[in-house]
């Protein structure tokens, strides 16, 4: 019986959590464009209008190219799958999610970089230039991050002697040292540009922008619609919420649960869901003062980023 109920209890931890990145996502998104536009001198669209166009467009019809394959109606769902799945796992809300044993740093990255992978096979499948375009853009910016990102993840994990998720959590929890430190620091740095450009935030990408020589990611979905392009609003939304929690969380532990029962796990989620929300409004104030750089020039944004994450790296081993 006891065995019983601690599964239901990881069962329900997953599903609220899942549940808050999927809502929480098209609310960030409301809410960050809501500062921009209060800082722009606009009212803005209400913060909950995400969630609004999503449910339009769950409710209008699909429409395919006539020459796509079964790989472009695959991309949005393995897209959400991809997210749902790395999201019921991590130290988002408590420090003892589902299968945390399993929540490895490095497989985390390897299976949201599936769907972002599958979502640019979706856009070459169309046949279009403009996919074809966003779908090179895509994978060139995403080659240029993962090194980055994977240098950045062996800086924490050897300070921490593990690249665990939740072992990552507990330990900033326990050791504040730990996050002080410099290689935390610059690991964290070098997340934060990886973060900017996986999301196609500025100064990497314009989310705002349809302009056909400048857009990357608009590219990659402009043959999709309906439900189809409901499902990857939401995927890419729950993957900014997810990415920006695991950054809080690993630079402000504090607030998320490290012990079973209701009301630990209720204040870890307000914690995250707080936490995630002053990111995104300082990504917003970000963006406002920011111009989008030339493709040309990102390289070298990326390359920075690398760098920080190396820095990062030696300063773990020499301090080890």
């Amino acid at each position: 019986m006891n065995q019983f109920a601690h599964f239901m209890t990881q069962v329900l931890v997953a599903v609220v959590q899942v549940f808050a990145v999927a809502v929480g996502g098209p609310l960030l998104l409301g809410l960050m464009r809501k500062v921009r536009s209060r800082l722009e001198g606009r009212v803005g669209a209400p913060i909950h209008q995400p969630l609004l166009d999503v449910r339009k467009l769950f409710a209008k019809q699909r429409m395919r190219p006539r020459e796509s394959s079964w790989v472009f109606g695959a991309a949005p769902v393995v897209l959400v799958a991809t997210v749902v799945a790395v999201a019921a796992v991590s130290p988002l809300a408590t420090t003892h999610p589902p299968l945390g044993q399993s929540s490895d740093f490095f497989a985390v990255v390897f299976v949201l970089l599936l769907g972002s992978v599958v979502l640019a096979l979706g856009a070459l499948d169309t046949g279009t230039a403009f996919g074809g375009m966003g779908s090179s853009r895509s994978m060139t910016i995403g080659a240029l991050c993962e090194p980055a990102l994977l240098v950045a993840i062996l800086a924490m994990a050897i300070s921490a002697r593990t690249s665990n998720l939740p072992a990552l959590v507990r330990v900033g929890l326990a050791h504040p040292a730990v996050i002080a430190s410099p290689a935390r620091i610059l690991a964290l740095s070098s997340f934060l540009v990886v973060i900017l450009a996986e999301s196609g935030r500025l100064p990497v990408d314009n989310p705002s922008t349809h302009l056909e020589l400048t857009m990357i990611h608009e590219a990659m979905v402009l043959e999709y619609s309906g439900a189809d392009l409901g499902l990857i609003i939401v995927g890419e939304s729950m993957r900014l919420v997810f990415l920006l929690g695991l950054l809080v969380n690993l630079l402000v532990p504090w607030g998320v649960a490290e012990r079973p029962g209701v009301l630990f796990f209720c204040v870890g989620l307000f914690a995250l869901l707080a936490k995630v929300a002053v990111a995104g409004v300082m990504i917003a104030i970000f963006e406002v003062f920011t111009a989008k750089m030339r493709l040309f020039r990102l390289p070298e944004l990326l390359a920075g980023g690398f760098v920080l994450a190396l820095l990062g790296a030696v300063t773990a081993v020499v301090a080890r």
